[in-house]
């Protein structure tokens, strides 16, 4: 009788002892370092300066790494503050085109693709500060030099976090040298509204622009193809960023579904209604080839055919 209840209780014990275990090897919700983190940094360095904008010049991107490891490295995940950064941010800062610039909430692969890697526009994940790090996770450990692969905090568990302060600094280097026209691309369709308070945008960004360096701020509202209209230019969270900035003393416009943003949106969705193409073209230019073109198009081939034969009748 003994042994027969012996296994079922160690088979329990077992299950309790990992669970612990791996209660213990997680200690945040959040993310994990990313993998192989330093050879991820130090090889998008190389890739920006070389290939993706290497007008900015040569960077020392050995340096850059440690800069932005010593940031957070042998400190509490939870006690990083932005400034910690500064070094990385000095060692990686470039200018940024005037008229560039291009902001954003709630939607950043479509604006990944439309910025089209600072070709058309430069937004903060464009910069090499902003671009070395972009869809990374990282944290260190209290008196301890390696990083957490296992778990990093989130924003909820604690507000001074190795990624969140990265961003803060990032966001503030980036409007503090933004100029001329200012861009701002917003998602008509997300909860909560268009222009979320709190969010970087509104904490970070806004109140960093540099008043003197901007001659007009233009906003573009763009709901996703296939989600519902929840904010629109002069009505709701858009219409509160519009008071604000127009409040700072900033030449204002807003557009709803920008026709260039519309237009990388329906490549996923072609056959959408709102994707539909209507021409204002004449229907001469979408007809038939007229009878005159017709007769042209005979007589060059008649004319053609005959010289031929012509050449033809000469050689032999």
């Amino acid at each position: 009788m003994m042994m027969s209840l012996f296994f079922p209780i160690l088979f329990v014990c077992v299950l309790c002892m990992n669970s612990c275990s791996g209660v213990q090897g997680r200690k945040w919700k959040g993310e994990g370092t990313t993998q192989n983190l330093e050879s991820i940094v130090i090889g998008r360095c190389y890739d920006y300066i070389r290939i993706v904008n290497p007008a900015v010049g040569e960077k020392n991107c050995s340096q850059i790494w440690e800069a932005f490891k010593n940031a957070f490295i042998n400190k509490d995940p939870c006690k990083i503050l932005p400034k910690d950064y500064e070094l990385f941010i000095n060692l990686t800062f470039h200018t940024i085109p005037p008229n560039k610039s291009l902001f954003w909430e709630n939607n950043q692969l479509l604006v990944n693709s439309f910025a089209d890697r600072g070709r058309r526009y430069m937004s903060l994940g464009d910069t090499l500060f902003g671009f070395v790090a972009d869809f990374l996770y990282w944290c260190g450990q209290a008196d301890s030099p390696g990083l957490d692969y296992e778990s990093c905090p989130t924003t909820v568990e604690c507000e001074n976090n190795a990624v969140e302060s990265f961003w803060r600094m990032a966001s503030i280097t980036y409007a503090q040298h933004s100029s001329g026209v200012i861009h701002i691309l917003l998602n008509g369709s997300a909860d909560g509204g268009a222009y979320p308070q709190p969010g970087f945008f509104a904490d970070y960004e806004i109140p960093n622009l540099q008043r003197d360096k901007i001659s007009q701020i233009i906003i573009w509202v763009v709901d996703d193809i296939e989600g519902p209209d929840i904010d629109s230019c002069g009505i709701n969270s858009v219409k509160t960023l519009e008071t604000r900035l127009e409040t700072l003393g900033y030449d204002v416009t807003c557009t709803d579904n920008n026709k260039s943003v519309m237009f990388l949106l329906c490549l996923d969705y072609p056959d959408d209604s709102k994707c539909a193409l209507a021409s204002s073209a004449p229907a001469a230019q979408r007809g038939p080839v007229s009878s005159d073109r017709g007769g042209s198009w005979n007589k060059l081939m008649f004319v053609s055919f005959a010289g031929f034969l012509f050449r033809f009748a000469s050689v032999y």
